[in-house]
């Protein structure tokens, strides 16, 4: 049984986009591995920027340091 763990962050996708995500990464797995499409788990998981980061800062913060530079 595969199981497939989509991690997003930033902007949350729509519902229809999600749909798509799931459709899609089932149907490769099912065409390149063979994988029966009944048993294959997809789980999208939204991050908020707040909730991880790079280089010591979240990516909220290193986000709003562009900002301030394009002004």
């Amino acid at each position: 049984m595969p199981f497939i763990n989509v991690k997003l962050a930033g902007t949350p996708p729509t519902k229809e986009q999600k749909a798509h995500i799931i459709k899609e990464f089932t149907r490769i797995l099912a065409d390149t591995l063979g994988k029966n499409p009944e048993t294959t788990i997809v789980i999208i998981e939204e991050i908020p920027t707040d909730n991880w980061g790079i280089g010591g800062l979240s990516v909220t913060e290193r986000g709003q340091g562009q900002k301030k530079r394009q002004k």
